[in-house]
């Protein structure tokens, strides 16, 4: 079947929650991805920032492989030695002594941090900014900004108090005694990729302390390495008392987790769980990912292929009538444009280069740290061709 027949396909059995971009994806290597018609294009999606390495990696393949021939499942109540490492991992790279629960994705990893929090602080509110973005499950969706992805299905987890993003102010107004805990992202993703400024963080690690409340840092599409820094928060000098990371972790496999604080891991036994979460095929790819990254020096990758990316799209975009601003750290970019992005996301698919929306005006660049520079002058060089 061709790209159209097996679009219609999906879309005849499928719920009507996705849509389709007419494309439909058969193989990839690298920062490349194939169609099933045989076109050849630049993954600036990653599965929304999940194939950090990229497609078909041979460390994340050999792991993977190695892992299903031996065992690929492994409840949490029996030790597996690939968890028992991943863990410890998880534990160091947050700096601090800590405790972590593995998950299948971020919307759990919320959900987990805010049950944690509750259970922590004994209250029942949460703080959470403007037009944030934290999953769609039934707890996650209530600390979720925007009403359109709430309204259909309230009553939800409450009461939640919406902050205005980098506003000090509005921060101390909104953060009180009552607060179980402040949930944030170091850079906001679905709101248009808007990193945090650093005054703002820090503000809000001093409000939190102050008042009794958890900072909990949502590092679901920012966390794995994506700004440069295993975690978005660490570009701010402080520490969150829960992290949630999933998406990149994997590398493509599903799998999330929270990391918290001694002093906050109130959790005790069956008051949370999972079926899937740590299991030894997502754990043996985490840890093949883990390795990769410090083996190959991929942090300093993703800091120096930013900055050039930035200067790159800077220099050739600034000119141009519909745009307006480039956004972003390390390779978590956005170029936001004075017009709806849909069209010229779909010109850019034409032209061999997938990208993302990140709000209605937004173009969202998530390419795997992988990527070569020549694949970096592409991408900017069709971007400039098909932004007027």
């Amino acid at each position: 079947m061709n790209n159209s027949e097996l679009c219609a396909k999906e879309l005849q059995y499928e719920m009507n929650l996705y849509g389709k971009r007419g494309v439909a994806l058969a193989r990839g290597e690298r920062e490349f991805v194939w169609d099933v018609e045989g076109k050849r294009y630049i993954d600036c999606t990653t599965g929304v920032g999940v194939a950090i390495l990229g497609h078909a990696h041979p460390a994340l393949v050999s792991a993977v492989q190695k892992q299903s021939a031996t065992l690929m499942s492994c409840y949490s109540p029996f030790a597996n030695e690939g968890r028992a490492r991943l863990l410890e991992r998880l534990s160091a790279l947050y700096g601090a002594p800590s405790k972590v629960f593995l998950c299948s994705s971020g919307t759990e990893s919320v959900e987990a941090a805010l049950k944690l929090a509750r259970k922590k602080t004994g209250r029942k509110s949460f703080t959470s900014a403007m037009n944030a973005f934290h999953g769609r499950s039934s707890g996650a969706l209530s600390v979720t900004f925007k009403e359109k992805y709430r309204a259909p299905f309230e009553p939800l987890l409450g009461p939640v108090t919406r902050t205005r993003f980098n506003d000090i102010e509005s921060l101390k107004a909104s953060v009180t005694n009552e607060t179980a805990a402040l949930i944030l992202e170091p850079i906001q993703g679905e709101g248009g990729v808007r990193p945090a400024k650093a005054e703002y963080m820090k503000a809000a690690r001093d409000i939190c302390t102050d008042k009794g409340a958890l900072l909990i840092c949502d590092e679901v599409q920012s966390g794995s390495g994506r700004t440069g820094k295993f975690f978005a928060y660490e570009h701010f000098g402080i520490r969150p008392d829960i992290v949630c990371i999933a998406k990149g972790l994997g590398g493509g496999v599903p799998i999330g987790a929270i990391i918290a604080s001694d002093e906050v891991s109130a959790f005790t036994p069956l008051e949370h769980g999972t079926t899937f979460g740590g299991n030894p095929l997502a754990c043996a790819a985490a840890n093949a990912v883990l390795d990769t990254i410090e083996k190959d020096g991929l942090l300093a990758k993703v800091s120096s292929d930013g900055a050039y990316m930035m200067q790159k799209l800077s220099a050739s975009l600034s000119a141009k009538q519909q745009f307006r601003e480039i956004r972003g750290m390390g390779l978590f970019l956005a170029i936001e444009l004075k017009v709806p992005s849909r069209e010229p996301l779909a010109k850019l698919a034409q032209a061999g280069v997938l990208a993302l929306p990140a709000g209605e005006q937004v173009v969202r660049l998530l390419p795997p740290y992988i990527i070569s520079r020549e694949s970096l002058d592409s991408v900017a060089s069709t971007l400039s061709g098909v932004i007027i």
